[in-house]
């Protein structure tokens, strides 16, 4: 059944993110997070929950082992679940868009059905869904929202998605749009090539509107956080530091370490002791690690994990008399601090990063910084904006620029570069 449930005044929905490499068990983790959530435990009541799958690859609904659709479904008392579905919004918020592509593609001498593949930009899918993610938040219609997130690699790219938007709308698209008004129309008369008009690009803004606040909401640290699910596995391990060094470049808090799928210790066959001996090795790996961040362990069930029974067990195994929806961690991904010196150290947690696979530049109001394939820009606050760069360093899993004491004003374009422990 579909929920038609009337909006709460001042509910404030708490967030929990769940990704990892494929094939952890991230889906079924939420699914027993959001069970746990609804149901309640000893030491938390029950909260109207929404689990949302947002994987293009969906397998939430084989979790409950129920058809689920695009909007939110009744799975139990409190708890709803829903696959996002991007065709459902791909004519309200790409059409205008889509329209001008194929033509452009039709122009180019691409017809039919490959102009319309094309014409579906890659991470369309993710866009759709931080704008379902953000709308349930602000609905007022939820205590908890649970998010069933992609592979990790499609988790990034859908978390950094309002980094680069708005680095585009901010600088980007006003200049786009008046270079395109001056040389649309002589174009247009030199030449067949279809030109983007004012619905176009009023259809981007829309687009965006509809993103206004997603980073805010996500990176709210009051109230969203991500978890990340992972096997005792050293690719899977491997995977998962990356994923916390990304999220925490783009100001995302990880509050917990699920270890899933471990050993219990009822399994006694000898031909087991091998696989004992690695997930003792890769679980203390994690532990030391990860810390301080909490690790929360599931261990393998003798039989699939599949419908609201089997998933309430997990949830109540997986976090005891511990709150599902508690901020399990409270570091800080960035933090500007004030030295007495007056200087200014602007931190930027970056935790299981080599020297080799930094970069940092300041390029005008903005520092670049690049993690292996990942860059953000931050644009710097007012209280360093002018201020110049003295110093860059990583030490102990934390980037530190340092900025002058404000003893003259940066002018003009300036620069600086960081490669290494120090600069």
């Amino acid at each position: 059944m579909v929920a038609r449930a009337g909006p709460a005044a001042g509910r404030s929905t708490r967030v929990v993110l769940f990704t990892g490499k494929g094939g952890v068990g991230k889906t079924t983790v939420a699914a027993a997070t959001a069970i746990r959530s609804a149901t309640g435990s000893s030491t938390a009541n029950p909260r109207r929950t929404l689990v949302v799958s947002t994987d293009p690859a969906h397998s939430l609904a084989d979790s409950f082992g129920i058809p689920l659709g695009s909007g939110a479904t009744e799975i139990h008392s409190g708890l709803f679940a829903q696959q996002v579905d991007a065709q459902d919004r791909m004519e309200e918020a790409w059409g205008d868009i889509q329209r001008w592509l194929v033509e452009v593609f039709d122009w180019a001498g691409v017809e039919g059905v490959e102009a319309e593949e094309l014409s579906l930009l890659p991470g369309l899918e993710e866009l759709f869904a931080l704008v379902d993610i953000a709308t349930h938040a602000r609905s007022g219609e939820w205590d908890a929202l649970i998010v069933d997130c992609a592979p990790t690699a499609e988790t990034i790219r859908l978390l950094s998605l309002p980094d680069v938007l708005s680095w585009y709308m901010d600088r980007l698209f006003p200049v786009t749009r008046r270079v395109n008004r001056l040389i649309g129309p002589m174009l247009s008369r030199m030449s067949q090539l279809p030109v983007a008009d004012d619905a176009v690009f009023s259809a981007t803004k829309r687009l965006y509107a509809q993103l206004d606040g997603v980073k805010d909401l996500l990176a709210d640290r009051t109230r969203s956080s991500v978890r990340l699910v992972v096997n005792p596995e050293r690719m899977v391990v491997a995977e998962a530091r990356r994923t916390y060094t990304y999220l925490s470049l783009f100001g995302y808090r990880v509050d917990a370490v699920v270890a899933n799928r471990l050993l219990p210790d009822e399994i006694a066959d000898p031909w087991f002791d091998r696989w004992r001996a690695v997930h003792a090795e890769q679980l203390a790996s994690i532990e030391e690690g990860f810390a301080p961040l909490p690790i929360l362990r599931s261990f393998l069930a003798d039989s699939e994990v599949v419908g609201v029974d089997r998933l309430s067990t997990l949830g109540a195994a997986l976090y005891g008399d511990t709150d599902p929806l508690a901020m399990l961690h409270d570091g800080e991904p960035m933090g500007i601090e004030r030295q007495p010196s007056g200087r200014r150290v602007l931190r930027i947690d970056l935790p299981f990063v080599g020297s080799d696979e930094l970069e940092v530049s300041r390029v005008n109001d903005d520092l670049h910084i690049r993690v292996g394939p990942y860059r953000r820009a931050i644009l710097l606050p007012d209280s360093l904006r002018h201020r110049h760069v003295e110093d860059a360093s990583l030490r102990d899993g934390a980037l530190r620029v340092t900025f002058s004491d404000g003893g003259g004003l940066r002018t003009g374009r300036a620069s600086s570069e960081a490669r290494g422990d120090h600069t």
